[in-house]
């Protein structure tokens, strides 16, 4: 091999694993990794925890030092060090030492960006006052905890309802704060389809954490006690003792701009599945960096560790001649807060509509995360998205308090290997009782949507439901029907509906709901072989009541 000088800028979950790949691969390689940053190895996605209190000790989310780095790898590790410019002709950059002011030129034969995003703080009015803070760093995650022992907040506002904010929720209520989310969008969890986040704002509610949706923060004031006063669009205002700003990430490209590398649409560096830039001797990975989602096409931003850590791979092994290409992503991700995990993989229905993909269908279920007859079964909330024309996977997301990220992940993997509702109908998983069902949950939603695609099964748009002029037949026993049924419903217990096929009509569509869908898909298989035209409404009354949660039907 021949000696070559790697210049890494930025550690964290892209350039530090990029570092340590190069070194596996090239022993004779120099490498050098420069953060601008106190650590360059840090566990970020704990931080929410850290100011929680759920992790007592610092230490513990630092992952590795610039010792461990040399020890271990023999890789030179500069943190407190800038890199501000990069001179794409003479193959060097500038690096600045924070502490001591002096800059250096660095050469490089490979140059990886690995630069990371920025906390998005908009120039409202007040934003620089005591008491407002985002979460991205340790220094970030110190700098509240260091406030909430210092001034014992009795109220805090977490602006912003994704992974963050509500992470952030859930631990500033654990410190024992009370808490206000406002979120711009309609909905908590943006990534997730409208009707699956809404079984997040529910759990958000039931612990206490008041949830305002569609109310945009426009500034703060001081307040006359001491305490913050955040303003809304429509003019109301919080008192508040902490604000927490969790409204997203930017990608740091300043430093890959004014060297003259390309942007891409959604404003990060545009890069090959090489992870190379416009220029083939800079690589770039991480948060900073466009990449294209290989189930609509399309480009994205995904701040995520784990696409970070396959791409600083990638980048090593092509920098060291190995043949390798960047898959792309599917956003795979998971949230945990108050006993609820929200996760999701692949194409969103909004997702899909935005890039102008209709040739899709969805299914919703509804099962226990293991068999009932076991103690303690907990249901899960599961959406399935395939490909109406062959049954291709395309998406799924999941709610629940346990076993939610176990499917998703299995569906995640199915998405991979460019697997069918077909192959989900016949996946082989584990089984016992105290961890899932002979036919799993993942089973049962490749069965659902299999059936539909075979033509067993006809769904009903829920979109239409309000619009529809079908006979709604709801197959549920009396009792449930009396707890609650969608307007003008006709109540035919499935027990029943053989002997009562006389009082539905033949001239219209029939729409099929129950509670969860099973006994819905039996009326359905009823009534198709009896010459009704007839739908199911997928997931039953339970999918109907996160789709309508304001319904007092």
């Amino acid at each position: 091999m021949s000696r070559k000088r790697i210049v890494i800028v930025g550690g964290v979950a892209g350039g530090a694993t990029c570092a340590a790949r190069a070194r596996r691969l090239d022993e004779k390689a120099e490498i050098l990794v420069l953060d601008r940053g106190p650590y360059v190895s840090f566990a970020n996605c704990g931080l929410p925890y850290y100011v929680g209190n759920v992790i007592h000790e610092e230490s513990k989310l630092l992952l590795a030092s610039p010792e461990l780095f040399h020890s271990r790898f023999n890789i030179e590790v500069r943190t407190r060090h800038e890199v501000v410019a990069i001179n794409r002709y003479r193959s060097t950059v500038t690096a600045r030492n924070l502490e001591t002011g002096n800059t250096t030129q660095e050469p490089y034969d490979a140059l990886v960006l690995s630069p990371g995003a920025a906390p998005i703080r908009p120039a409202w009015p007040g934003i620089d006052l005591p008491g407002i803070f985002t979460l991205r760093s340790v220094p970030d995650s110190r700098d509240i905890r260091a406030w909430i022992e210092s001034r014992k907040p009795q109220s805090a506002v977490v602006v912003g309802g994704g992974f963050i904010g509500l992470e952030m929720a859930e631990n500033l209520r654990h410190r024992g704060i009370a808490v206000t989310l406002v979120e711009l969008a309609q909905q908590v969890m943006p990534p997730l389809d409208m009707e699956m986040a809404e079984y997040a704002r529910q759990r958000l509610e039931s612990h206490g954490v008041d949830v305002v949706l569609g109310e945009g923060v426009v500034g703060f004031e001081q307040g006359a006690e001491g305490d913050l006063i955040v303003r809304t669009q429509s003019g109301t205002a919080f008192n508040t003792d902490l604000v927490v700003l969790s409204i997203g990430v930017r990608p740091e490209t300043q430093l890959a701009l004014d060297a003259g590398l390309e942007l891409g649409d959604r404003g990060g560096i545009r890069v090959n599945g090489r992870m190379q830039t416009s220029d083939p001797r800079i690589w770039a990975i991480g948060d900073a960096v466009e990449v294209r989602n290989w189930i609509t096409g399309q480009s994205e931003l995904v701040p995520l560790a784990g696409p970070a850590n396959r791409q600083g791979r990638v980048a090593a092994d092509a920098i060291c001649g190995r043949d390798t290409e960047f898959r792309g992503v599917q956003g795979t991700a998971v949230c945990g807060f108050f006993g609820l995990t929200a996760a999701l993989t692949g194409a969103t229905e909004k997702s899909l509509r935005r890039a102008g993909i209709g040739d899709f269908a969805s299914v919703y279920l509804h099962p226990g995360h293991h068999v009932g007859y076991y103690p303690g079964a907990k249901t899960m909330h599961l959406k399935l998205l395939f490909r109406k024309s062959d049954g291709l996977v395309l998406g799924a997301q999941g709610v629940g308090e346990l076993g939610v990220e176990r499917r998703i992940d299995v569906i995640a993997q199915a998405i991979q290997m460019k697997a069918t509702v077909f192959d989900l109908e016949e996946a082989e998983l584990c089984y016992a009782p105290q961890y899932g069902g002979a036919k799993d949950p993942v089973n049962f939603t490749g069965m659902i949507a299999a059936n539909a695609v075979r033509g067993d099964l006809e769904l009903a748009p829920w979109a239409e439901l309000r619009s529809s002029s079908a006979f709604l037949l709801d197959v549920r026993d009396p009792h449930e029907f009396r707890d609650g049924a969608i307007h003008g419903a006709v109540n035919i217990p499935l027990g029943e509906l053989r002997a009562r096929m006389n009082e539905l009509p033949r001239s219209r569509e029939i729409w099929v709901n129950c509670q969860i869908g099973q006994r819905a898909y039996y009326a359905c298989r009823i009534l198709a072989q009896n010459g009704f035209v007839v739908r199911n409404l997928s997931g039953g009354y339970s999918t109907y009541r996160v789709l309508y949660p304001d319904s007092d039907l």
